[in-house]
Protein backbone atom coordinates (compact mmCIF):
# COMPACT_ATOMS: atom_id res chain seq x y z
CA UNK A 1 0.00 0.00 0.00
CA UNK A 2 1.22 3.55 -1.04
CA UNK A 3 1.70 5.85 2.11
CA UNK A 4 -0.25 8.72 2.19
CA UNK A 5 1.86 11.85 0.95
CA UNK A 6 3.33 14.00 3.83
CA UNK A 7 2.52 17.53 1.69
CA UNK A 8 -0.56 18.81 -0.16
CA UNK A 9 -1.14 21.67 -2.55
CA UNK A 10 -1.40 24.82 -1.57
CA UNK A 11 -4.11 25.67 -3.14
CA UNK A 12 -5.60 22.35 -4.30
CA UNK A 13 -8.10 23.77 -6.69
CA UNK A 14 -7.58 22.17 -10.29
CA UNK A 15 -11.26 22.50 -11.86
CA UNK A 16 -11.34 23.13 -15.64
CA UNK A 17 -14.10 25.92 -14.92
CA UNK A 18 -13.91 27.74 -12.73
CA UNK A 19 -10.72 27.69 -12.20
CA UNK A 20 -8.22 28.57 -9.51
CA UNK A 21 -8.41 32.13 -8.62
CA UNK A 22 -4.88 33.71 -9.56
CA UNK A 23 -2.34 33.68 -6.44
CA UNK A 24 -2.62 36.10 -3.47
CA UNK A 25 -5.99 36.81 -4.77
CA UNK A 26 -8.18 38.87 -2.40
CA UNK A 27 -12.17 39.74 -2.46
CA UNK A 28 -10.53 43.08 -0.73
CA UNK A 29 -8.43 43.40 -3.77
CA UNK A 30 -11.64 44.27 -5.80
CA UNK A 31 -12.66 47.80 -6.45
CA UNK A 32 -15.99 48.52 -4.64
CA UNK A 33 -16.89 52.03 -5.64
CA UNK A 34 -19.29 51.01 -8.04
CA UNK A 35 -20.60 48.22 -6.61
CA UNK A 36 -24.79 49.26 -6.73
CA UNK A 37 -24.52 51.33 -9.42
CA UNK A 38 -26.74 51.42 -12.33
CA UNK A 39 -25.46 49.63 -15.66
CA UNK A 40 -25.78 51.94 -17.71
CA UNK A 41 -23.96 55.11 -15.80
CA UNK A 42 -20.86 56.60 -17.20
CA UNK A 43 -18.44 56.07 -14.43
CA UNK A 44 -19.95 52.26 -14.88
CA UNK A 45 -19.76 51.55 -18.79
CA UNK A 46 -16.18 53.24 -18.73
CA UNK A 47 -15.15 50.77 -16.45
CA UNK A 48 -16.40 48.23 -18.46
CA UNK A 49 -14.49 49.88 -21.35
CA UNK A 50 -11.42 49.56 -19.36
CA UNK A 51 -12.00 45.91 -19.04
CA UNK A 52 -12.04 45.34 -22.43
CA UNK A 53 -8.94 47.78 -22.94
CA UNK A 54 -6.97 45.12 -20.80
CA UNK A 55 -8.24 42.17 -22.48
CA UNK A 56 -7.10 43.34 -25.62
CA UNK A 57 -3.91 44.68 -24.34
CA UNK A 58 -3.01 41.13 -22.20
CA UNK A 59 -4.42 38.92 -25.19
CA UNK A 60 -2.56 40.65 -27.78
CA UNK A 61 -5.49 41.50 -30.01
CA UNK A 62 -4.87 42.88 -33.27
CA UNK A 63 -5.98 47.04 -33.13
CA UNK A 64 -8.50 46.62 -35.80
CA UNK A 65 -10.58 43.85 -34.03
CA UNK A 66 -13.92 44.80 -31.95
CA UNK A 67 -14.21 43.29 -28.51
CA UNK A 68 -17.96 42.68 -26.61
CA UNK A 69 -18.99 41.28 -24.06
CA UNK A 70 -21.74 38.22 -23.92
CA UNK A 71 -24.07 36.91 -21.18
CA UNK A 72 -23.57 32.99 -20.47
CA UNK A 73 -19.87 33.06 -20.45
CA UNK A 74 -18.34 31.36 -23.56
CA UNK A 75 -21.35 29.43 -24.50
CA UNK A 76 -22.68 32.36 -24.43
CA UNK A 77 -20.42 34.25 -27.02
CA UNK A 78 -20.40 31.40 -28.95
CA UNK A 79 -24.03 31.61 -29.19
CA UNK A 80 -23.81 34.71 -30.11
CA UNK A 81 -21.70 34.51 -33.07
CA UNK A 82 -24.17 31.64 -34.43
CA UNK A 83 -27.00 33.01 -34.10
CA UNK A 84 -26.59 36.43 -35.64
CA UNK A 85 -23.70 35.07 -38.20
CA UNK A 86 -24.45 31.88 -39.68
CA UNK A 87 -26.56 30.93 -42.72
CA UNK A 88 -24.82 33.56 -45.48
CA UNK A 89 -22.72 30.09 -46.38
CA UNK A 90 -22.83 26.55 -46.09
CA UNK A 91 -20.92 25.65 -42.38
CA UNK A 92 -18.70 23.05 -41.30
CA UNK A 93 -17.94 22.08 -37.49
CA UNK A 94 -15.19 20.38 -35.89
CA UNK A 95 -16.30 18.51 -33.61
CA UNK A 96 -13.82 15.86 -31.14
CA UNK A 97 -15.39 17.17 -27.38
CA UNK A 98 -18.47 17.85 -25.98
CA UNK A 99 -18.78 21.64 -27.02
CA UNK A 100 -17.94 21.23 -30.81
CA UNK A 101 -20.46 18.59 -30.77
CA UNK A 102 -23.03 20.78 -29.07
CA UNK A 103 -22.23 23.78 -31.19
CA UNK A 104 -23.00 21.35 -34.34
CA UNK A 105 -26.25 19.89 -32.67
CA UNK A 106 -27.08 23.76 -32.10
CA UNK A 107 -26.34 24.36 -35.51
CA UNK A 108 -28.38 22.10 -36.97
CA UNK A 109 -31.38 21.43 -35.02
CA UNK A 110 -31.92 24.99 -33.62
CA UNK A 111 -30.90 27.22 -36.62
CA UNK A 112 -32.17 24.73 -39.16
CA UNK A 113 -29.17 24.38 -41.11
CA UNK A 114 -27.33 21.67 -42.64
CA UNK A 115 -23.53 21.79 -40.78
CA UNK A 116 -21.20 19.14 -42.39
CA UNK A 117 -19.44 18.07 -39.03
CA UNK A 118 -16.19 16.75 -39.05
CA UNK A 119 -15.98 14.45 -36.55
CA UNK A 120 -13.36 12.23 -34.30
CA UNK A 121 -13.16 10.26 -31.41
CA UNK A 122 -11.92 10.96 -28.17
CA UNK A 123 -8.64 11.39 -27.61
CA UNK A 124 -8.38 12.44 -31.30
CA UNK A 125 -8.47 15.32 -33.77
CA UNK A 126 -11.17 15.08 -37.51
CA UNK A 127 -9.06 14.84 -40.66
CA UNK A 128 -8.17 19.00 -40.61
CA UNK A 129 -7.59 18.57 -44.46
CA UNK A 130 -10.94 18.54 -45.23
CA UNK A 131 -11.92 22.27 -44.04
CA UNK A 132 -13.00 24.25 -46.77
CA UNK A 133 -12.39 27.93 -47.14
CA UNK A 134 -15.37 28.35 -48.69
CA UNK A 135 -17.58 27.63 -45.74
CA UNK A 136 -17.96 29.17 -42.69
CA UNK A 137 -15.97 26.87 -39.90
CA UNK A 138 -17.01 26.58 -36.06
CA UNK A 139 -14.20 24.68 -33.88
CA UNK A 140 -12.77 24.91 -30.73
CA UNK A 141 -9.29 25.56 -30.38
CA UNK A 142 -8.58 23.29 -26.99
CA UNK A 143 -11.18 20.58 -26.39
CA UNK A 144 -11.74 21.11 -22.53
CA UNK A 145 -13.40 18.11 -21.93
CA UNK A 146 -10.83 15.91 -24.04
CA UNK A 147 -7.84 17.22 -23.69
CA UNK A 148 -7.39 17.78 -27.26
CA UNK A 149 -6.17 20.76 -29.05
CA UNK A 150 -5.82 21.99 -32.54
CA UNK A 151 -1.77 22.77 -32.76
CA UNK A 152 -2.21 24.92 -35.04
CA UNK A 153 -4.05 27.60 -38.01
CA UNK A 154 -2.57 26.17 -40.63
CA UNK A 155 -5.33 24.22 -41.63
CA UNK A 156 -7.70 27.39 -41.84
CA UNK A 157 -6.77 29.55 -45.14
CA UNK A 158 -5.51 32.80 -44.89
CA UNK A 159 -7.61 33.69 -47.69
CA UNK A 160 -10.89 32.45 -47.42
CA UNK A 161 -14.17 33.49 -48.42
CA UNK A 162 -16.01 31.72 -45.15
CA UNK A 163 -15.52 33.06 -41.26
CA UNK A 164 -13.45 30.62 -38.67
CA UNK A 165 -15.53 31.13 -35.81
CA UNK A 166 -13.26 29.65 -33.17
CA UNK A 167 -13.92 28.60 -29.21
CA UNK A 168 -11.29 29.52 -27.44
CA UNK A 169 -12.18 29.48 -24.21
CA UNK A 170 -9.53 27.00 -22.28
CA UNK A 171 -6.99 28.23 -25.32
CA UNK A 172 -7.33 31.82 -24.55
CA UNK A 173 -4.35 33.59 -22.43
CA UNK A 174 -2.50 30.21 -22.34
CA UNK A 175 -2.04 29.27 -25.87
CA UNK A 176 -0.49 31.62 -29.18
CA UNK A 177 -3.43 32.50 -31.38
CA UNK A 178 -3.22 32.72 -34.81
CA UNK A 179 -5.16 35.90 -35.32
CA UNK A 180 -5.05 35.62 -39.28
CA UNK A 181 -6.45 32.87 -39.49
CA UNK A 182 -9.24 33.38 -37.19
CA UNK A 183 -12.55 35.83 -37.40
CA UNK A 184 -14.59 35.40 -34.15
CA UNK A 185 -12.31 34.07 -31.21
CA UNK A 186 -14.62 33.58 -28.01
CA UNK A 187 -13.72 32.91 -24.64
CA UNK A 188 -14.96 33.19 -21.07
CA UNK A 189 -13.71 34.97 -17.59
CA UNK A 190 -13.81 31.54 -15.76
CA UNK A 191 -11.45 29.86 -17.56
CA UNK A 192 -7.60 31.01 -18.31
CA UNK A 193 -7.46 33.65 -15.73
CA UNK A 194 -9.93 32.65 -12.75
CA UNK A 195 -12.41 34.75 -13.13
CA UNK A 196 -15.87 34.39 -12.12
CA UNK A 197 -18.35 32.80 -14.07
CA UNK A 198 -21.45 34.83 -16.25
CA UNK A 199 -19.70 37.00 -18.74
CA UNK A 200 -17.97 35.95 -21.87
CA UNK A 201 -15.96 38.25 -24.59
CA UNK A 202 -16.38 37.73 -27.88
CA UNK A 203 -13.73 39.06 -30.48
CA UNK A 204 -14.57 40.31 -34.04
CA UNK A 205 -11.89 40.93 -36.99
CA UNK A 206 -12.90 43.32 -39.78
CA UNK A 207 -14.55 40.33 -42.21
CA UNK A 208 -16.79 39.20 -38.93
CA UNK A 209 -18.30 42.95 -38.24
CA UNK A 210 -18.99 43.23 -41.99
CA UNK A 211 -20.69 40.09 -42.13
CA UNK A 212 -22.83 41.54 -39.40
CA UNK A 213 -22.82 44.59 -40.95
CA UNK A 214 -24.27 42.82 -44.74
CA UNK A 215 -25.97 40.11 -43.19
CA UNK A 216 -29.68 39.73 -41.96
CA UNK A 217 -29.52 36.38 -40.27
CA UNK A 218 -33.22 34.77 -41.85
CA UNK A 219 -34.21 33.61 -37.80
CA UNK A 220 -35.59 35.39 -34.90
CA UNK A 221 -32.45 36.29 -32.80
CA UNK A 222 -32.84 36.41 -28.72
CA UNK A 223 -32.13 40.16 -27.17
CA UNK A 224 -29.09 38.50 -25.14
CA UNK A 225 -27.65 37.04 -28.02
CA UNK A 226 -28.05 39.57 -30.39
CA UNK A 227 -24.81 41.76 -31.99
CA UNK A 228 -26.41 43.46 -34.20
CA UNK A 229 -28.78 46.68 -34.18
CA UNK A 230 -31.07 48.40 -36.99
CA UNK A 231 -28.12 49.09 -39.43
CA UNK A 232 -25.84 46.43 -39.00
CA UNK A 233 -22.96 45.45 -36.15
CA UNK A 234 -24.15 47.31 -32.97
CA UNK A 235 -20.60 49.15 -32.57
CA UNK A 236 -21.95 50.18 -29.29
CA UNK A 237 -20.96 47.24 -28.06
CA UNK A 238 -17.43 47.34 -28.50
CA UNK A 239 -16.92 50.70 -26.51
CA UNK A 240 -18.53 48.80 -23.24
CA UNK A 241 -22.07 48.90 -23.22
CA UNK A 242 -23.73 45.93 -22.81
CA UNK A 243 -26.72 43.62 -24.06
CA UNK A 244 -28.35 43.56 -20.64
CA UNK A 245 -27.47 44.40 -16.85
CA UNK A 246 -23.82 42.51 -15.86
CA UNK A 247 -21.94 42.28 -12.57
CA UNK A 248 -20.02 44.92 -11.93
CA UNK A 249 -18.45 42.42 -9.48
CA UNK A 250 -17.78 39.99 -11.41
CA UNK A 251 -15.94 42.94 -14.00
CA UNK A 252 -13.51 43.87 -11.08
CA UNK A 253 -12.69 40.17 -10.62
CA UNK A 254 -11.76 40.38 -14.50
CA UNK A 255 -9.93 43.69 -14.29
CA UNK A 256 -7.78 42.00 -11.16
CA UNK A 257 -7.13 39.04 -13.45
CA UNK A 258 -5.92 41.44 -16.28
CA UNK A 259 -3.54 43.06 -13.79
CA UNK A 260 -2.37 40.38 -12.76
CA UNK A 261 -1.37 39.22 -15.83
CA UNK A 262 0.24 42.45 -16.83
CA UNK A 263 2.61 42.19 -13.45
CA UNK A 264 3.86 38.53 -14.54
CA UNK A 265 4.57 39.30 -18.14
CA UNK A 266 1.87 39.58 -20.42
CA UNK A 267 0.76 36.94 -22.46
CA UNK A 268 3.82 35.36 -22.81
CA UNK A 269 4.23 35.17 -19.32
CA UNK A 270 1.08 33.79 -18.89
CA UNK A 271 2.00 30.83 -21.47
CA UNK A 272 4.93 29.81 -20.09
CA UNK A 273 3.26 29.83 -16.23
CA UNK A 274 1.03 27.35 -18.24
CA UNK A 275 3.38 25.35 -20.42
CA UNK A 276 5.59 24.65 -16.58
CA UNK A 277 2.39 23.29 -15.11
CA UNK A 278 1.81 21.32 -18.02
CA UNK A 279 5.16 19.85 -18.06
CA UNK A 280 5.19 19.29 -14.79
CA UNK A 281 2.00 16.96 -14.92
CA UNK A 282 3.50 15.21 -18.23
CA UNK A 283 7.07 14.22 -16.49
CA UNK A 284 4.56 12.07 -13.90
CA UNK A 285 2.84 10.52 -16.62
CA UNK A 286 5.50 9.70 -18.86
CA UNK A 287 6.70 7.85 -15.25
CA UNK A 288 3.32 6.33 -14.03
CA UNK A 289 2.14 3.19 -15.67
CA UNK A 290 -1.59 3.23 -14.34
CA UNK A 291 -2.15 6.95 -16.28
CA UNK A 292 -1.71 7.92 -19.75
CA UNK A 293 -2.85 10.71 -21.75
CA UNK A 294 -6.37 10.56 -23.18
CA UNK A 295 -4.65 13.03 -26.59
CA UNK A 296 -3.05 10.60 -29.03
CA UNK A 297 -0.64 12.52 -30.87
CA UNK A 298 1.32 14.67 -28.64
CA UNK A 299 0.95 17.89 -30.54
CA UNK A 300 -2.41 17.93 -30.21
CA UNK A 301 -2.26 17.34 -26.16
CA UNK A 302 -4.00 20.37 -24.20
CA UNK A 303 -1.59 22.23 -21.83
CA UNK A 304 -4.45 23.75 -19.74
CA UNK A 305 -7.16 20.89 -19.61
CA UNK A 306 -5.24 18.16 -19.52
CA UNK A 307 -7.35 15.13 -19.99
CA UNK A 308 -5.89 11.33 -18.98
CA UNK A 309 -7.04 8.30 -18.73
CA UNK A 310 -6.37 4.92 -16.35
CA UNK A 311 -4.64 2.31 -18.18
CA UNK A 312 -4.15 -0.33 -15.58
CA UNK A 313 -5.67 -3.36 -16.92
CA UNK A 314 -7.31 -4.08 -14.39
CA UNK A 315 -9.21 -1.22 -14.81
CA UNK A 316 -9.18 -1.60 -18.31
CA UNK A 317 -11.29 -4.88 -17.88
CA UNK A 318 -14.09 -2.84 -16.54
CA UNK A 319 -17.69 -1.95 -17.20
CA UNK A 320 -17.52 2.22 -18.55
CA UNK A 321 -20.02 2.33 -15.01
CA UNK A 322 -17.33 0.72 -12.44
CA UNK A 323 -14.52 2.99 -14.05
CA UNK A 324 -16.66 6.29 -13.43
CA UNK A 325 -17.27 4.75 -9.90
CA UNK A 326 -13.61 4.50 -9.56
CA UNK A 327 -12.83 7.95 -10.69
CA UNK A 328 -15.61 8.90 -8.51
CA UNK A 329 -14.09 7.09 -5.34
CA UNK A 330 -10.45 8.84 -5.85
CA UNK A 331 -11.97 12.33 -6.13
CA UNK A 332 -13.99 11.61 -2.69
CA UNK A 333 -10.62 10.59 -1.08
CA UNK A 334 -8.26 13.67 -2.71
CA UNK A 335 -11.12 15.81 -1.13
CA UNK A 336 -11.67 14.37 1.85
CA UNK A 337 -8.29 15.12 2.55
CA UNK A 338 -7.86 18.73 1.28
CA UNK A 339 -5.75 17.71 -1.36
CA UNK A 340 -7.26 17.94 -4.53
CA UNK A 341 -10.81 19.40 -5.86
CA UNK A 342 -12.41 18.72 -9.41
CA UNK A 343 -10.03 16.28 -11.01
CA UNK A 344 -12.62 13.88 -12.66
CA UNK A 345 -13.10 14.03 -15.95
CA UNK A 346 -15.94 15.55 -17.95
CA UNK A 347 -19.11 14.28 -16.69
CA UNK A 348 -19.69 13.26 -21.27
CA UNK A 349 -16.14 12.06 -21.35
CA UNK A 350 -14.39 9.00 -20.80
CA UNK A 351 -13.77 7.84 -17.23
CA UNK A 352 -10.68 9.32 -16.34
CA UNK A 353 -8.58 12.47 -14.61
CA UNK A 354 -8.91 16.06 -15.98
CA UNK A 355 -6.52 18.44 -14.33
CA UNK A 356 -5.98 22.51 -14.92
CA UNK A 357 -2.59 23.42 -15.09
CA UNK A 358 -3.45 26.92 -16.57
CA UNK A 359 -1.36 30.09 -15.62
CA UNK A 360 -3.57 30.76 -12.09
CA UNK A 361 -2.07 27.43 -10.93
CA UNK A 362 1.28 27.26 -9.28
CA UNK A 363 3.82 24.39 -10.68
CA UNK A 364 4.74 23.50 -7.17
CA UNK A 365 1.28 22.49 -6.40
CA UNK A 366 1.04 20.31 -9.70
CA UNK A 367 4.25 18.42 -8.06
CA UNK A 368 2.60 18.31 -5.06
CA UNK A 369 -0.52 16.75 -6.73
CA UNK A 370 0.67 13.85 -8.38
CA UNK A 371 1.96 11.78 -5.44
CA UNK A 372 -1.70 12.12 -3.86
CA UNK A 373 -3.32 10.70 -7.43
CA UNK A 374 -0.90 7.88 -6.75
CA UNK A 375 -2.30 7.14 -3.87
CA UNK A 376 -5.62 7.89 -4.02
CA UNK A 377 -5.63 5.13 -6.81
CA UNK A 378 -3.96 2.86 -4.29
CA UNK A 379 -6.52 3.40 -2.24
CA UNK A 380 -9.36 3.28 -4.78
CA UNK A 381 -8.55 0.36 -6.34
CA UNK A 382 -7.84 -1.55 -2.67
CA UNK A 383 -10.93 -1.12 -1.45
Amino acid sequence: MIAKPNQKPRRPWFSSGPTAKRPGWSSQALNHDLLGRGIRAPEVVARFAHGLKLTRQVLEVPDDWALVYAPGSDTGAVEAALWSMLGARPVQVLAFENFGLQWAADIRDHLKLEPEILAAPWGDLPDLSRVDPDKDLVFPWNGTTSGVRVPNADFIARHRRGLAICDATSAAFAMPLDWDRLDVVTFSFQKALGGEAGLGVAALSPRAMERLDFYAPPRPVPKVLRLRDGSGFDRALARGSMINTFSVWTLEDWIDALEWAVSVGGLAGLIARTEANAAALGRWVERTGWIDWLAQAPETRSTTSICLKIVDPRVLAMEETDRQALVRRMKALLEAEGAAFDVESHRNAPAGLRIWCGCTVDTADIEALTPWLDWAFAMAMAE
